[in-house]
């Protein structure tokens, strides 16, 4: 069994060329919902979402958010009453989120989820990090953002100073799922607001030491794939790079991989992390994916 720390862009990529070479109930995904809030009076998880809509093929793959082909109906009737929405919410998105909403007033998250992965067909356990309602702060020069005011209603621009969010407990089986695997892989997500978040969860760190964890790295070169992951790292003083990435899992990580244009870095990487793999890390297609996955997976399919 593997278990996979999940953000909503990069790993989801991943994930799709995983499934293509392991059973999906072989396959745990713990996702970040440090993200999460009510839009509209439902309750957006927009990572657990998108795990979701991954594993069943659902995805729209041009955005990494919401379903493929989805209308737009009741976002553009709002609209036109006068309700502008923050978030582009889809129909039939629209309805995942009503249903998680109402399964919210009668159990936690983890087991709303769970019932929402299993009416999908979904064979994969998904785990939320935590049951607990998350916090989250931009510090920028403009004051403090909650996370969609800064990544949406400002689109990343202003600089960030800082970054808060609250300590949490991580959410039932999420320390087993680590603690039972044969390999724990840590998405080429964000490290700061996707992966962190898992990672600060009381108990998850001491289990990835117990553990063999692999990452990949969410960098090439000095850019991330997408989002403002750079600007995240620099603000809480990390080198906006796959050795940046490297210092910031360093305590328990055993193997990490690369892009082939960061293997100026390998070097300076070896210090930190033991196992250090250059391969292509850019996902343009399905073959990347599996290719890659097939590579980090090699030493137990």
């Amino acid at each position: 069994m593997i278990t996979i720390l999940s953000g909503g862009t990069g790993t989801p990529k991943l994930l799709q060329g995983i499934i293509r070479l392991i059973p999906p109930e072989d396959v745990t995904v713990v996702v970040n919902t440090l993200e999460n809030s009510y839009f509209s009076g439902v309750y957006v998880a927009a990572d657990l979402d998108t795990v979701m809509y991954t594993l069943t093929g659902k995805i729209n793959q041009d955005t990494w958010y919401g379903i493929e082909d989805d209308t737009f109906i009741t976002h553009e009737t709002l609209k036109e009453i006068g309700c502008k929405e923050l978030l582009k919410i889809g129909d039939q998105d629209r309805a995942v989120k009503i249903q998680k909403t109402l399964l919210l007033e009668k159990y936690p998250l983890s087991k709303a989820v769970d019932i929402q992965r299993k009416k999908m067909g979904i064979k994969s356990k998904i785990i939320p990090m935590s049951d607990q309602d998350p916090h989250i702060e931009i510090i920028t020069p403009e004051g403090s953002l909650e996370f969609h005011q800064f990544l949406i209603g400002r689109s990343s621009k202003p600089d960030v100073l800082d970054i808060k969010y609250d300590e949490i407990d991580p959410a039932p089986e999420l320390i087993e799922s680590i603690e039972d695997a044969d390999m724990v892989i840590i998405g080429p997500s964000n490290p700061i607001t996707s992966i962190g978040p898992i990672l600060s969860a009381n108990g998850v760190i001491d289990a990835l030491i117990n553990s063999y964890v692999i990452a990949i790295s969410p960098l090439i070169g000095y850019q991330p794939f997408s989002g403002p992951a750079g600007k995240f790292m620099q603000a809480m003083g990390h080198e906006v790079s796959s050795w940046g990435v490297a210092t910031i899992y360093q305590d328990f990580l055993d193997k990490f991989y690369i892009d082939r244009e960061d293997f100026n870095q390998k070097k300076k990487i070896e210090k930190l992390i033991s196992e250090v793999v250059v391969t292509n890390t850019n996902m343009k297609n399905i073959e990347d994916k599996e290719m890659l996955a097939r590579s980090i997976l090699g030493e137990i399919l």
